[in-house]
């Protein structure tokens, strides 16, 4: 009898075990230094990650609590941020400079964060200085809790890819142009995982350049996770011969279309289910080339890696598959863009359908119209704005200047339409309602594409269309099914219309991410305050956080430091 007792509590503790056990924590050391590399057959400095460019993919799981430790090895101050990532109640691990002191030189800083009720393709980067267009990034992958199905076969193997255009100059040398009101040009390239074009073409590329490489089994479907990380350039991804499966875009299952090719905009994250169902006969070209540009001046401007499969008869030759034919028709990437829907049946990280949220019936409490332009000139500087403001990051983080009562470190006065006269350059911020539901219509009037991240949040894209939006634009909402993500297009003369829920407290930047127009002001931030100012709906500030200086109330008297302020 005392065994049977002895089981029976042995099972009771093994259930409780595995029902109360608490989410694991998964660690990760991040060392960020220069090293030289050659991309496009030029050497150059370049951002690596523990020694690697592009940096080591980070591999986790629903509801895991992440710990990643920076050292920051650079010349200059850093910090990571984690495009897509929501950071729920934690806006003090954003990684930018809204909410964080950068990490100095020589330092080193450690995130924590739960990537609580998420899943998908995802990517890193560092947010300063327009540090992404020497590197820096990886990918950032959350898988699915093994209770909670996924809508397709499992697949048989994982592929992260990172496209972007690319400048044989470093950041450095780009800043000093932007800085000088010089335009950046045209690009040097594209490369796919940091590294330049396979040589198909012998008087576009030259000898001796390293390509990619991805090597597959016949008969195996694989996700591909594509992310373009560059710093302005809109790309068509394709691979000759293969139809790519649409299924997930930035954490939202999409309802399973297939593609020949997609355009994926800067900042933007896409998975695809590909089937190695071609005979082998030889290798398959991987192709990233510029869209929406002069294609005969641009065509050096076009990352090519190599699909082997693994009885593959010999190496790719002749022209690359071709980019969609659309110079004089500029809806066909819009119809694409709108034809990347929600599946609303299947569920994400939770067990309820992604549907089961019904965004459509919810009333909207705030209405704002952020409009950009062209470059303009402010106090004999070229700077972008956002509905005539050109953004000044403040030498406080705005989130700390909350937290210590700091007054006059910004303005809470975001207007709701753009101003008219002059544009100006403020620390203007949004001021957003806690539990409202905010729309916002991104109108694009400068020439090339935008696309628009706001951190801390997945919105719902309900609308895009060309010319000005007005009030009678609601009639073409989406209402049941816009992909919700939080990175969206936005196409010259045209708008997009977004809208979020705003359940996460905290500070959170909204920006262009088009690095030369981001660098130059284009962004802001939206601010979310609980009144009630409980644990339970934000984090309170982490034990290790860094500050420029100790929060005092006197200018006067602060003394600038670098390092932990003893707030206990």
């Amino acid at each position: 009898m005392a065994s049977v007792f002895s089981l029976f509590f042995t099972y009771i503790a093994l259930f409780a075990s595995l029902c109360f056990a608490e989410d694991p924590f998964v660690n990760f050391e991040f060392v960020v230094s220069y090293i030289t590399a050659s991309p496009l057959g030029v050497p150059q400095q370049v951002i690596a990650v523990n020694g690697h460019f592009p940096g080591p993919t980070i591999n986790v799981t629903t509801n895991n609590h992440v710990v990643v430790n920076v050292r920051n090895k650079l010349d200059e101050d850093l910090l990571m941020t984690w495009a897509g990532i929501q950071q729920r109640k934690s806006s003090w691990q954003d990684g930018v400079l809204g909410t964080n002191c950068p990490i100095p030189p020589k330092w080193n800083w450690t995130y924590q964060f739960q990537v609580k009720d998420q899943i998908g393709s995802f990517f890193y980067f560092p947010s300063l200085h327009l540090q992404r267009a020497s590197g820096g990034f990886g990918g950032f992958i959350i898988n699915n809790r093994v209770i909670i199905p996924i809508p397709f076969t499992t697949p048989d193997g994982d592929i992260t890819i990172l496209i972007g255009d690319w400048y044989t100059r470093n950041h450095t040398a780009l800043r000093r142009a932007l800085n000088a009101g010089k335009d950046l040009g045209m690009p040097d390239g594209v490369l796919i995982n940091g590294k330049g074009p396979y040589r198909y073409n012998t008087t576009l590329v030259p000898d001796g350049i390293e390509y990619e490489t991805i090597d597959v089994h016949p008969g195996k479907t694989y996700r591909i996770r594509v992310h373009n990380v560059g710093v302005s350039t809109s790309l068509n991804f394709r691979i000759q011969n293969h139809n790519m499966l649409l299924a997930e875009a930035e954490g939202s299952y999409t309802v399973q279309q297939n593609y020949t090719s997609l355009d994926i905009h800067v900042g933007q994250s896409s998975s695809f289910l590909v089937t190695m169902d071609q005979n082998a006969s030889t290798d398959y070209y991987i192709v990233a080339s510029a869209r929406f540009v002069n294609e005969s001046l641009w065509k050096r401007v076009t990352g090519v890696a190599i699909l082997r499969y693994s009885n593959s008869k010999g190496k790719a030759s002749g022209p690359l598959p071709e980019a969609p034919n659309d110079q004089f028709d500029k809806t066909f990437s819009m119809n694409q863009a709108r034809s990347i829907r929600w599946n609303v049946s299947a569920s994400g990280a939770r067990p309820n359908p992604q549907g089961s949220f019904r965004y459509g019936s919810i009333n909207v409490t705030e209405i704002y119209v952020l409009k950009n332009k062209p470059p303009v000139t402010i106090n004999g500087k070229q700077r972008r704005t956002l509905s005539g403001i050109s953004f000044v990051n403040p030498t406080t983080p705005i989130r700390l200047a909350d937290q210590f009562k700091l007054k006059g470190v910004y303005k809470l006065d975001f207007p709701y339409k753009p101003i008219t006269g002059e544009p100006k350059m403020e620390t203007s911020v949004i001021n957003g309602t806690y539990k409202g539901f905010m729309e916002i219509i991104l109108q694009n009037n400068d020439t090339k594409v935008h696309t628009y991240h706001v951190n801390g949040y997945a919105f719902f894209v309900v609308g895009m269309d060309y010319g000005e939006w007005t009030e009678n634009s609601r009639g073409t909402y989406n209402k049941w099914d816009g992909i919700a993500r939080a990175t969206t297009q936005v196409f010259p003369g045209a708008w997009t219309a977004i809208l979020i829920s705003l359940d996460n407290v905290g500070v959170w930047n909204l920006r262009t991410e088009n690095l030369d127009s981001w660098y130059l002001g284009q962004e802001t931030y939206i601010r979310i305050v609980n009144p009630e100012a409980t644990n339970k709906t934000e984090f309170p500030i982490p034990d290790n956080a860094l500050f420029l200086r100790r929060p005092q109330q006197n200018a006067k008297t602060s003394r600038y430091i670098f390092g932990n302020f003893n707030h206990g």
